[in-house]
């Protein structure tokens, strides 16, 4: 009740500020220069098609329909951050092996940027045992034994490439489009366009597991100028899914709801007069927390799965893990979550310590989340949910054909610095073709060679895939129309179903 009267009086200080003196001044003078500020701060352009922006007058996540057609109707996205090695697991150059410990030719290493090479480094053969698999004939490695068999379900783009060799900046390119801060993420923007199908879940939920955030923090999953009500939501797997979801002692749900009731009125008489679409924003996350006190523990709650199940993702009900979040992914999307995303730390394996070397660490990586990756593929298809989910898997960048070394001198294990050049992304389900590769790298995985694909031109084309044309999807933000994919990108034709 303290915080209620808090906000009220709040509310009643706001009414004695210049902007509310502008914005009811009798000449108009006021109100019209604010309002052109704040449009070009980020507030909804009105002359903006209905299909691409929602209607403030309605709750920002009442479900939309896509302006195109859509082949996937939610994304599935998993990022291993620190980026696992492509040279390891699909890329296979056989080429390579015969430079193994070689020094490395100085075209390589002339006018490039590592992160932490120096020197001449020696060249470092594929540690995966490789063999075709599928009619397909997809090359994946032995590190990755569970996916082995769903080749078949996966479209690989091998010739991916980024701006970025530097973990946060580059994660920040993948999931918001720019190197740097402020951007909305790509959850973000599809939830700004397509709503949510669930009233009692929010439409973007992260998990993370690894025992780290991913380098870049919590902007990978931020709404950046979108109004906060489009953030990813993140959902904890130990203890409460989400803080303080839970009533404090003494606070039973009548007394709760009367609370987020009272509040409502006030957000809705501030609107009224502002027209501030964060006071939409407001509104929407008090009644979506009340509606998640009862919503998220129940989604979250794998305890009630068959133990088949849990079996089949190798996932403990007791314990927060990496195969616990791909059974929650399934569990969310079938609920109606619009996009889920997965991080998982670790997959840095620079060769400075086994566990973060290429022949142990990257190992241990796979062996943790493979057999859960397999699972979630293996269940969204019998459920149906694939042909209309679009799973995404990848890191930030590549790994180099060389072996890491630091001041010139080779390291004790086993390690690939960052490479931009190339590295492999796959997808699978909502509108992608099945059993097939597109772009290719040259004989040692170096430079993409032919079909290469851009980062704008991936989230272009999960836009495209969600039925949005990604020049379209804007928002008007200090003075001029922004978009996830910035002023490039286009969509990958090839891979589409």
């Amino acid at each position: 009740m303290n915080k209620l009267l808090h906000e009220l009086q709040q509310a009643t200080l706001q009414r004695e500020t210049r902007r509310h003196f502008l914005h009811t001044c009798s000449t108009g003078l006021g109100a019209m220069g604010l309002t052109g500020l704040l449009t070009g701060c980020g507030f909804f352009d009105k002359k903006q098609p209905a299909a691409q922006a929602p209607a403030l007058a309605d709750n920002p996540m009442t479900p939309r329909v896509a302006p195109a057609v859509a082949r996937a109707k939610r994304v599935i996205y998993i990022h291993m951050a620190g980026s696992p090695s492509q040279l390891e697991l699909f890329d296979y150059k056989p080429e390579l092996v015969k430079y193994h410990g070689r020094d490395c030719p100085q075209e390589l290493l002339t006018g490039k940027k590592f992160a932490f090479i120096r020197g001449v480094p020696k060249m470092l053969g594929p540690q995966g045992k490789f063999a075709q698999h599928g009619q397909s004939g997809a090359y994946i490695s032995d590190y990755l034994p569970y996916l082995q068999p769903m080749a078949d379900d996966l479209t690989f783009l091998k010739a991916m490439y980024t701006d970025q060799f530097n973990h946060a900046p580059a994660q920040l390119m993948m999931h918001t489009g720019s190197a740097r801060l402020g951007r909305p993420s790509i959850g973000s923007w599809v939830t700004y366009g397509l709503g949510t199908e669930n009233d009692d879940l929010p439409g973007f939920i992260v998990l993370a597991s690894g025992g780290k955030q991913p380098d870049a923090g919590k902007s990978v999953w931020g709404s950046g100028f979108l109004p906060t009500v489009y953030q990813g939501v993140q959902c904890r797997t130990d203890g409460d899914p989400v803080l303080y979801v839970s009533n404090p002692a003494g606070m039973t749900g009548d007394i709760r709801k009367q609370t987020i009731d009272a509040i409502t009125e006030i957000n809705r008489q501030e609107y009224e007069e502002a027209q501030d679409p964060e006071i939409l924003t407001r509104i929407s996350q008090y009644e979506m927390a009340f509606r998640m006190q009862t919503s998220v523990p129940d989604a979250m709650d794998i305890k009630g799965e068959p133990q088949a199940m849990l079996d089949l993702y190798g996932a403990d009900p007791n314990k927060g893990s990496f195969a616990r979040n791909c059974l929650l992914a399934r569990r969310l999307v079938e609920r109606g979550v619009r996009f889920v995303q997965l991080f998982d730390w670790g997959w840095d394996t620079h060769g400075t310590s086994a566990d973060g070397s290429i022949e142990t660490g990257l190992r241990n990586k796979c062996q943790a989340s493979d057999q859960a990756v397999a699972a979630l593929l293996k269940d969204l298809k019998q459920r149906g949910l694939l042909d209309e989910t679009l799973v995404v898997w990848g890191g930030e960048f590549g790994r180099t054909p060389m072996q890491e070394n630091r001041d010139g001198q080779t390291l004790p294990f086993m390690g690939r610095d960052h490479h931009l050049e190339a590295f492999t992304v796959w997808m699978a389900g909502g509108g992608v073709k099945r059993g097939f590769s597109y772009g290719e790298t040259d004989d040692i995985g170096y430079y993409g060679v032919k079909d290469k694909v851009h980062v704008h031109d991936l989230q272009a084309t999960i836009l495209h895939l969600l039925g949005f044309d990604h020049e379209k999807l804007t928002f008007p933000f200090q003075g001029r129309n922004f978009r996830l994919t910035d002023t490039a990108g286009k969509v990958v034709k090839a891979v589409l179903a």
